[in-house]
């Protein structure tokens, strides 16, 4: 087999259902074009378009980067070169483990651009440039590659660099777009760029398959005379996981905030948007460390580890806990401190006096806290909802929930526009609301239900842990309830509903099956 064969089978294989999806999807479209006949169609105007084409076909390009940049192996916000180490002991140079992954990926976002404007973007009432798209998503990635598969000498600086080139690149589309550049111009701009990329990512797997890891920082951690004495195998399960990925969520968000908290000293700008960003950067910043997180890397010198599942499951969500907290400090901290130096406290008193006025004194504040609270668990909730599926070990369930995802992402754009075009749609929505978190709320009770008889008969949790949880989420959910009649009960908001509220708000399931998860990866 040619080292070209060889790398395609390696995306064939370990993708082939999502590329399945992605070509079906375009056949459909393709389908319903011919259908509904080529009229002209309005990209700026049109919101189905928008939803129904432009979505998906985002979609389906960020997937196509996270396959051929190797995104989904890898920690971002570490040192090392997310190339896979596998690929390396493969008998072929250097040159074809950078060149071929980079030609497959440039011949896919370019054709998924092409394929999507000539089926539903062309003909258009707008004018919608073809040959400059395509090669700016084949740049886009190529760099992306490049920039992924670099080692780097400080931990989370892979990340830094890619938010400024996103910028960049973002930039570069809104300038020629509103200035209608000529594609000829565009093209001889993007065209040289394609072999610089592939030199700079040549150069990175060069590096990363000699193993080299600089450190800028001259950190002296892994030396045996510097580890500490533990009292207990489940302390030193805990150093373990929190020096693999404690820091990564607090270093990610003292990245950003910077960059965030800069545009607050622009006189006359949005500053209350700024932020209301600044306040939801630690849980989107929490989607990129989950991907590490919920990895299991069962390895033989974890398997054997004198902890069962639950120790070793119940030290990564302690990790997680301590991530969360070290993150938000740094944005509880920050956020005054920047608005103090900008003077842009008037920005946000005016608006809430206004909850003040609406609410009254003790219930806005409570209200403050308990949206600060919500958005620190929401940021926690994003480390660990997903922590069964990755201690499954198993790959297909991984991307068969990376895959759901996207297609969810997909369904609500539509979903979204028939409820804003429609009146009769929203009250229908509003009457069955109550009944569809009625449904939620049983199928997460049978669930719960299912996973606690797993882990009695299982004997991974005594009876005692397993009544003394459910005996705390109980609590939790008849706080929250409490707490929410208090604060927002109206005759048109049932008491019931909010206590369905409560219930699907506090998590249960998902968390406790991470055991079990890692238990059948630990044992299969």
């Amino acid at each position: 087999m040619t080292p070209a064969l060889a790398v395609a089978w390696e995306f064939r294989q370990r993708n082939r259902w999502a590329l399945a999806a992605i070509a079906a999807y375009l056949v459909a479209l393709g389908t319903i074009r011919l259908l509904i006949r080529a009229a002209p169609v309005d990209v700026e105007r049109s919101m189905s378009m928008w939803f129904l084409v432009l979505a998906p076909l985002t979609a389906a390009f960020i997937f196509l980067l996270a396959v051929f940049s190797f995104g989904l192996d890898g920690d971002f916000a570490a040192r090392e070169s997310i190339y896979p180490k596998r690929l390396f002991t493969l008998p072929v140079t250097t040159a074809s483990l950078a060149g071929w992954p980079m030609l497959y990926g440039a011949v896919a976002v370019a054709s998924l651009w092409l394929v999507t404007a000539l089926l539903a973007l062309w003909p258009s009432g707008n004018h919608v440039p073809l040959i400059w798209p395509a090669l700016l998503a084949a740049v886009f990635l190529a760099w992306i590659q490049a920039i992924t598969w670099m080692p780097y000498g400080i931990k989370g600086l892979r990340m830094v660099i890619l938010l400024l080139w996103l910028g960049a690149a973002e930039a570069v589309v809104m300038l020629a777009m509103h200035y209608r550049v000529a594609e000829s111009v565009m093209a001889s701009f993007l065209l040289p760029q394609l072999p610089i990329a592939y030199v700079a990512a040549r150069f990175a797997v060069a590096r990363a398959r000699r193993g080299e890891v600089p450190d800028w920082l001259g950190a002296r951690a892994g030396r045996a005379t510097d580890l500490p004495v533990f009292a207990s195998p489940a302390r030193a399960q805990l150093w373990f996981e929190w020096r693999r990925h404690g820091w990564s969520l607090p270093v990610l968000v003292g990245i950003v905030l910077p960059f965030e908290l800069a545009l607050l000293f622009i006189p006359d700008g949005p500053r209350g948007l700024v932020v209301l960003g600044v306040l939801f950067t630690p849980t989107f910043m929490a989607l990129f460390t989950a991907a590490t997180v919920r990895q299991a890397n069962l390895t033989p010198f974890i398997a054997t580890r004198p902890l069962n599942s639950v120790a070793l499951t119940a030290a990564k969500l302690k990790m997680t806990i301590g991530s969360t907290l070290a993150a938000w400090v740094l944005v509880v901290v920050a956020v005054p401190l920047a608005l103090t130096l900008s003077d842009a406290w008037p920005a946000l008193v005016k608006p809430a006096r206004r909850v003040v006025d609406v609410f009254g004194t003790p219930r806005a504040a409570v209200l403050f806290v308990l949206v600060l609270a919500g958005l620190l668990a929401s940021t926690w909730k994003q480390l660990v909802q997903t922590l069964y599926i990755g201690l499954t070990g198993r790959e297909w369930v991984v991307k068969a929930s990376a895959a759901s995802g996207l297609a969810v992402l997909c369904v609500i754009g539509p979903i979204a526009k028939w409820l804003h075009d429609s009146w009769g749609a929203r009250a229908a929505l509003w009457s069955a609301l109550p009944w569809i978190a009625a449904v939620l709320v049983c199928v997460k009770t049978f669930a719960a239900a299912w996973v606690a008889t797993r882990l009695h008969r299982s004997r991974l949790l005594s009876d005692r842990a397993l009544v003394t949880g459910a005996a705390g989420w109980l609590a939790a959910v008849l706080a929250l309830h409490g707490l929410l009649i208090w604060l927002v009960w109206a005759p048109l908001i049932p008491r019931y509903f909010l206590l369905l509220v409560a219930i699907l708000a506090v998590p249960l399931a998902r968390m406790s099956a991470a055991p079990l998860a890692l238990a059948w990866n630990r044992h299969r």
